[in-house]
């Protein structure tokens, strides 16, 4: 079954919009730092238009998780749950590296990707992931989304292709570990949230926007709190 979707990530520099309507998917793809509050409600009443649809007639919307930046990530729920709330749409959290994992697994034809966020504090974001039968992204056997510094990564991932944000800044451990970088994907792109998505609706796991939650991955803020803050 195809599902009528809403996808939007914020949770990066770059802003990312798709919809699915009808067979006709359109989408929005912007790096705007510190502009995704201002830009998003627009973007998706205009893309909204371009397909011909109100938000009431999608049947659930998709946001983007994390893991990111600490404010982009609560930008990507926050903006999700009160679109969901007005229209009364259930929800599904996709992971940024899974994004990525899907579009270089998609765009590449690849059978395995590492996928990198540059995670501040002398870390990155990284999963290993691989393409199911299905076509689909999925986390390697036995391995999970995790924060690690370069030197920590794993010999396992010797000599696979990598996308992501992470692999710029830390060109060196990324040559020590011999990846093939494809530089063109960096960031998640909304639209490659929409495949993994409509699994989810398909097994029926949503949930109401009361329940959404972001994947920060470390709980750990990049930045010092100012004195008297919380």
């Amino acid at each position: 079954m195809t599902y009528n979707l809403l996808a939007l990530d914020a949770s990066t520099e770059a802003l990312s919009i798709a919809i699915q309507f009808n067979g006709q998917t359109v989408k929005h793809f912007e790096v705007c730092p510190q502009q995704h509050s201002q830009k998003v409600l627009p973007l998706v009443s205009e893309l909204l238009e371009k397909v011909g649809c109100k938000l009431q007639d999608l049947d659930g919307i998709v946001f983007g998780r994390g893991p990111g930046s600490f404010t982009g990530v609560r930008i990507s729920v926050a903006i999700a749950q009160g679109l969901a709330y007005g229209a009364n749409l259930p929800l599904v959290g996709v992971s940024t590296l899974q994004a990525m994992a899907q579009q270089a697994l998609e765009e590449k034809e690849l059978a395995s990707v590492i996928t990198g966020i540059d995670a501040r504090m002398g870390e990155i974001y990284f999963a290993h992931y691989h393409k199911s039968e299905t076509g689909l992204a999925e986390l390697h056997i036995e391995e999970n989304e995790v924060v690690c510094a370069p030197a920590d990564l794993p010999e396992s991932i010797r000599g696979l292709t990598a996308v992501g944000t992470a692999w710029e800044p830390y060109a060196e451990q990324a040559a020590k570990s011999n990846l093939d970088v494809i530089p063109e994907i960096t960031l998640p792109d909304a639209a490659y949230m929409l495949k993994i998505a409509e699994v989810e609706f398909e097994k029926g796991n949503t949930v109401q926007a009361a329940d959404a939650q972001p994947h920060y991955v470390r709980d750990t803020v990049t930045w010092k709190k100012l004195p008297g803050r919380e």
